[in-house]
């Protein structure tokens, strides 16, 4: 089953991270909402490396990105009640939002997330 990945997930699979080998093992059969991808850009660049070799990299991989709906939209802000105490951005709404609506688990690096209830599978990669 395809997971959906959370920009913290790919971050650390570009950057070397903690856990990058988990999210190496699903790359091939994964996606990513564009609000994600977004995310994923700018701290690149905030890192000093080129958006545009990222992305090469995210197609080279295979790594799929999901349009970001009105219904995907509605769902992140409705998700707000509820993640709010954990300090979840707008950004961790819109993986949520995204793998809810697709139906498939999430990889994140928020261990956070895992004390959620969403009826949508969490899986930490670190």
């Amino acid at each position: 089953m395809k997971v959906v990945l959370d920009a913290s997930a790919v971050l650390a699979l570009i950057l070397r991270e903690s856990g990058a080998d988990r999210v190496q093992d699903e790359i091939g059969d994964a996606a990513i909402s564009a609000v994600n991808m977004a995310e994923v850009f700018a701290r690149c660049q905030d890192r000093g490396l080129d958006p545009a070799r990222i992305g090469g990299i995210c197609v080279d991989l295979g790594l799929e990105t999901l349009p970001f709906t009105a219904a995907h939209a509605l769902l992140a802000g409705q998700l707000r009640a509820s993640t709010r105490a954990l300090g979840l951005s707008l950004g961790d709404r819109a993986c949520l939002a995204t793998a809810m609506l697709e139906k498939r688990p999430v990889l994140t690096a928020d261990r956070a997330w895992l004390r959620l209830d969403l009826g949508v599978e969490i899986v930490s990669i670190r």
